[in-house]
């Protein structure tokens, strides 16, 4: 996802009030409160998170290397090291693999989920960065940011199934279990379904009035799409007629999108305002907000463990003025968000 600034005024303000920040919160109206904030050692940046919900491991880009972490026990249990300009790590655990990006070497590494050894690497695109698992085809797709274009990968093998020409910059993508994948188009505002079989596209409809849309969740059984929009929208859509059902507010620096099918709840990371919007579904036509929970500053990415029904989000403190892109040491963390 695309790294955001913030500026000078609201960074400095963000520095003042974080001592404050507690280490859980009281639920609000929906429910949802930080349950508890997991410490992560490193200074590197992050991108994106993602859990494996059967081995309570959560996977979370740092640039350089992906760390792994036990979210039971709150320890660094490893890494994937040697990556350059890694987004993070996509795990498949029916087939005991991760899918990891080094996007400065324009490739996928390929990792033994229990050891976290190298089995495998993958020439992809121009600037790796989102990826997905389809399991109809069983391949993952891989979103060249940098090239307009998906990589697609059989997972078994490591081999390259094919490049789907997406005409634009593509962003975060989904599959819907059924045989295809809705990719959010970030410089058209649009949302692009292609076929993971022959990799063509279907379909391309626009996300009006979304402006810049970066995180992408699906509710698969009633065939909607939650894209997530720099302009603090989210926005609603048809799967299977590319129509926008609803527009949500959400909050600034909004970066990426989940959806829990027990709870019927969407979710909206806001790194700019520091805020989780949860946004429950009455039906398929039907969508309101039920809180913006604060979080912490530059909380923008996450995952959902759909088997807990939490939500991990993760962030640190930076540095003032010419240094605020350094993370100061000893603030990474992992926020934990449930009910």
């Amino acid at each position: 996802m695309r790294r955001r600034k913030i500026a000078p005024v609201a960074a400095a303000l963000i520095l003042a009030l974080w001592p404050g920040v507690p280490g859980a919160s009281a639920a609000g109206p929906s429910g949802y409160r930080i349950l508890r904030r997991i410490p992560v050692e490193g200074t590197g940046s992050w991108d994106y998170v993602t859990i494996d919900s059967g081995a309570r491991r959560l996977y979370v880009g740092r640039g350089d290397r992906v760390d792994v972490v036990d979210v039971d026990t709150g320890a660094l249990v490893g890494q994937v090291t040697g990556l350059a300009d890694s987004s993070g790590l996509l795990p498949i655990p029916e087939l005991g693999r991760g899918f990891a990006t080094s996007g400065g070497a324009g490739k996928i590494v390929i990792v033994d989920l229990k050891t976290l050894a190298k089995v495998g690497e993958v020439k992809a695109g121009k600037d790796p960065d989102s990826f997905a698992y389809d399991p109809v085809t069983k391949r993952v797709f891989i979103m060249n940011s940098g090239g307009g274009d998906a990589t697609a990968i059989n997972a078994a093998d490591g081999t390259i199934a094919g490049t789907i020409d997406l005409e634009g910059q593509p962003e975060f993508v989904v599959a819907d279990g059924r045989g295809s994948v809705f990719i959010n188009i970030t410089d058209k505002n649009e949302i692009v379904e292609a076929d993971a079989r022959t990799l063509k596209v279907r379909n391309r409809w626009s996300l009006a009035p979304c402006l810049g849309p970066s995180g992408l969740s699906m509710d698969r059984k009633n065939r909607r799409l939650f894209s997530v929009c720099d302009n603090q929208t989210m926005i609603v859509m048809d799967a299977d007629t590319g129509k926008v059902v609803a527009a949500l507010p959400t909050g600034a620096g909004t970066d990426a999108s989940a959806f829990d099918p027990a709870s019927g709840n969407a979710f909206a990371s806001a790194g700019g305002a520091g805020t989780l919007t949860i946004v429950h579904e009455d039906s398929p036509n039907q969508f309101r907000v039920l809180e913006d929970l604060p979080t912490q500053p530059n909380a923008r990415t996450m995952a959902l463990d759909e088997k807990a029904h939490e939500i991990f989000l993760v962030t640190a403190r930076r540095g003032h003025g010419s240094t605020f892109r350094n993370v100061l040491p000893g603030t990474f963390v992992v926020i934990v968000v449930g009910k």
